[in-house]
């Protein structure tokens, strides 16, 4: 298992070669979220993916040209998925407005450098669209009941990074929200936020790179506090506003620029 200090000396490409070869087992396209995301690509014909990972969301009714730095996540794309070329999003081998959109799903967080890379987005396509989270109190660091009560370290990963105002600002982007529906297909850290025992399988912590960023020491005592307030009816007392909800506002954004 890497450890905390492992994982954040590691650029994202690192870490995924790392923690990624179960990442298919729990990762897929959510249809309601991919909805969202191919309508905000408008009528663009031509898309790049940066930060592509295993091809997840890339739409198949579009020319598509996905860009991933880590050679385990790109030995897991489908046969039928879009060529995938290495490299890095703070320098994108492509000449300006070469596509009619970029897009970047769920990746930016693993960027050395945040605002380098979407401005390289907004210089490569007509039209930039990048899911991402609102990682402030209001957003998510304490609406989202797994950070707030089990995992308070997740702070200490955002010292320092701009947020979600600001990344709209490097580029000229409108935030939308994205809803997440309580039987949520793609297994990120929010997905089960009404299925809270899925946070106890090892598979689903795997695909989850928070929990590897975070370090065995934190994940274990998040497990047993979790596993503990299950059983007691803890989790269900304290969030049974929850439980009649068919999907949820916890800081999942698109930037549409």
């Amino acid at each position: 298992m890497v450890t905390a200090r492992e994982a954040e000396s590691m650029s994202g490409g690192q870490l995924y070669d790392t923690i990624g070869a179960t990442y298919t087992v729990t990762r897929r396209t959510e249809p309601r979220i991919a909805a969202q995301i191919w309508a905000a690509l408008g009528d663009a014909r031509t898309v790049l993916n940066v930060g592509a990972g295993t091809g997840s969301y890339e739409p198949s009714d579009r020319y598509v040209l996905a860009v991933e730095p880590s050679a385990l996540m790109r030995s897991q794309r489908p046969a039928d998925a879009a060529p995938c070329l290495i490299g890095f999003a703070e320098k994108l081998p492509f000449d300006d407005r070469s596509f009619d959109a970029a897009m970047a799903i769920a990746s930016i967080h693993h960027w050395q450098d945040l605002i380098a890379g979407l401005r390289e987005l907004r210089r490569v396509a007509r039209r930039v669209v990048v899911f991402t989270h609102d990682t402030s109190d209001a957003g998510w660091l304490h609406r989202f009941w797994l950070t707030r009560d089990y995992l308070p370290e997740v702070a200490n990963l955002l010292t320092g990074r701009p947020s979600v105002t600001e990344l709209a600002e490097a580029i000229g982007a409108r935030i939308e929200p994205v809803p997440i529906p309580w039987d949520c297909a793609d297994g990120f850290l929010e997905a089960y936020w009404r299925r809270p025992e899925a946070y106890l399988d090892e598979n689903v912590r795997r695909g989850i790179s928070v929990w590897a960023a975070l370090g065995p020491d934190a994940e274990q005592r998040a497990v047993r506090s979790l596993r503990d307030d299950l059983a007691s009816g803890r989790w269900a007392e304290r969030n049974r506003d929850l439980l009649e909800l068919n999907e949820a506002e916890l800081g999942l954004r698109l930037l549409i620029a």
